[in-house]
């Protein structure tokens, strides 16, 4: 498995001080959240020219862009966002990236369960072949309305696309839908093809942690990995605020995880 950290880690750091940075802890990639209050400067407005040069700069570096994070919504799909969607996916392609995370967002007021998954389906069903041709995975996270493995389950088996995935941010089932890391992994798992990764408490407010001093069981999400030989990245969702969590002690807390479970667990192939 490969860890990254998110830029939620380093907000103020340019992409080359992020790569650097990377480099110096062991980490494979980064994930560069979409936002403008992050320095790395991965956006829509990029130029040509300056998209290539960031292609130079990671690859000078060794270190992966794995994913770039979007907080774009699916249940509130209009023409609008898929062709915004569309830019990113190109924007990521021209990157080198090939990962986009995106949101099935919070159910609008008024809105049932059913006709959120079918707005949902058919929007990743339009991204999808976008997605195909550039060779980027649309990635959709367990979170807001979507934590429930079950309903995510539901979007990805009608949309049955390569190219549409699974972010499996592992404390959002848990923490909000109440089901156990095995059952969320076991619903999941055809799907997985990025991971987040945080420790933290259960009950609000949420107080992150160090990885293995909160509640939320990361040694059974890892285990569960390893056992169908998951070879995609984990990336730490640590946001660099209040309490400051240390991407340095993170890595060697999940390496330490992972080499310690190595020993236990069986692999064995993933099936659908």
């Amino acid at each position: 498995m490969k860890y990254a950290f998110m830029s939620f880690s380093t907000p103020t750091l340019s992409l080359a001080d992020t790569l650097r940075l990377a480099q110096d802890l062991g980490y494979a990639g980064i994930e560069p959240r979409v936002a403008r209050d992050h320095a790395h400067a991965i956006e829509l407005e990029r130029t040509p020219r300056e998209r290539k040069e960031i292609v130079d700069l990671v690859s000078d570096s060794g270190i992966e862009i794995c994913c770039l994070a979007l907080s774009t919504q699916y249940v509130q799909t209009t023409p609008s966002l898929l062709e915004e969607t569309r830019r990113y996916i190109e924007l990521a392609s021209d990157v080198g990236c090939k990962r986009l995370r995106i949101f099935g967002g919070a159910l609008p007021d008024g809105m049932d369960r059913d006709r959120a998954t079918e707005i949902v389906i058919e929007g990743l069903s339009h991204s999808a072949a976008d997605a195909q041709s550039a060779g980027v995975t649309l990635c959709l996270e367990t979170h807001d309305a979507w934590t429930h493995p079950d309903h995510v389950a539901a979007v990805l088996r009608q949309v049955d696309h390569p190219n549409v995935a699974v972010n499996w941010d592992i404390m959002h089932p848990v923490r909000t839908s109440h089901v156990s890391m095995q059952e969320s992994f076991q619903v999941l798992r055809p799907w997985i093809r990025h991971v987040h990764v945080h420790d933290g408490t259960l009950s609000d407010p949420l107080v992150l942690k160090p990885c293995g001093e909160g509640e939320i069981d990361i040694r059974t999400a890892l285990a569960c990995l390893l056992e169908i030989q998951y070879s995609g990245y984990i990336s730490g969702e640590w946001i660099g605020d209040k309490p400051r969590i240390d991407p340095a002690d993170e890595i060697a807390r999940l390496i330490a995880m992972e080499s310690d479970l190595s020993k236990e667990v069986q692999p064995h192939v993933l099936s659908t």
